[in-house]
């Protein structure tokens, strides 16, 4: 049985199952693995009925700690950014829900952003708490993801990317690669480089493979369609990369630039284009394809 999800305004309850250790209380338990969230506010969050047992119950501050206990709680973040910049509904029946997200918007809860992420503008939006991405994009790239949206067929779904039975395409603009032959596929090992939230290429048993053809030629840049055979963080960025044509304004590959405010004009040329595969529970054939494009769309350029 699916365990329930909560949400307040739109936003999903965190997770978490307490660990060992010497708390008598869970909000001890919170402050200690938590601690760059000060005690105040979490007792702030215990007050507001933000924390949330196994069952949904608000707990108290003196709920007594008890290792393995699931806890929810809600991530807030003081004066969040607007992110002013609109997601597509493309897709939504009883079981997936398809949106096309614009750049710059996170698919979920993470570092500075909660409500304004793809999840919670979508779950407020179709009033449902039970959605879930089954895949996720960068922030900084735009187009298609997927969400299951019934606990009981979720897992029929995430079977699709689990034993790579979807297809997905991107489109990519990066430096032109007249030396390769297309298509081209690029295979290599990728493992969490340096800061912790970059990849990187290293010897070894390839754990990672991209088909990579050209859809336009232009004089400064090519359009690329990229299709990533498995799914590795970061793997189409460094793989572009790795071949000495890192996208048009990636700042984290090959080398990471100074963190620099959302510019439509300035972004990621990276664009999740096309998603096709069988639907398990009715055996059609479903393509979802993005209303987007690049904006950078060089001059000159011509079709392959």
């Amino acid at each position: 049985m699916s365990e329930q999800r909560h949400t307040r305004d739109g936003v999903p309850a965190s997770r978490i199952q307490l660990p060992d250790g010497p708390w008598h209380s869970v909000f001890e338990a919170l402050c200690a693995l938590f601690p760059a969230i000060a005690a105040a506010t979490w007792a702030q969050r215990f007050a507001r009925g933000r924390v949330l047992d196994g069952a949904g119950l608000p707990l108290t501050l003196q709920a007594p700690y008890r290792l393995g206990a699931v806890i929810h709680y809600f991530r807030e973040v003081v004066e969040e950014s607007v992110i002013p910049f609109t997601e597509a509904l493309v897709h939504a029946d009883e079981h997936l829900v398809v949106a096309c997200k614009p750049h710059f918007l996170p698919v979920v809860p993470a570092g500075r952003y909660v409500r304004q992420t793809l999840l919670a503008r979508l779950t407020e939006r179709l009033d449902n708490p039970h959605l879930v991405p089954l895949h996720r994009i960068d922030r900084d790239t735009a187009g298609l993801v997927l969400f299951s949206a019934n606990p009981a067929t979720r897992g029929r779904y995430q079977a699709l990317f689990r034993e790579q039975r979807i297809h997905k395409d991107y489109l990519a603009v990066a430096a032109p690669l007249p030396h390769l032959t297309f298509p081209y596929v690029h295979r290599s090992r990728l493992v969490p480089g340096e800061p912790f939230f970059r990849m990187a290429e290293v010897p070894g048993e390839p754990n990672s493979e991209t088909v990579i053809d050209v859809v336009h030629r232009g004089t400064d840049h090519w359009t690329y369609r990229l299709q990533p055979i498995t799914g590795r963080k970061h793997q189409l960025r460094v793989h572009m990369a790795a071949l000495g044509a890192p996208l048009l304004h990636d700042r984290s590959y090959p080398q990471l630039l100074d963190p620099a405010p959302d510019d439509a004009e300035k972004s990621l040329q990276l664009l999740a284009q096309r998603l096709e595969f069988v639907d398990p529970l009715s055996g059609v054939e479903r393509r979802f394809e993005s209303f987007r494009s690049l904006a950078c769309r060089p001059a000159g350029e011509l079709a392959e």
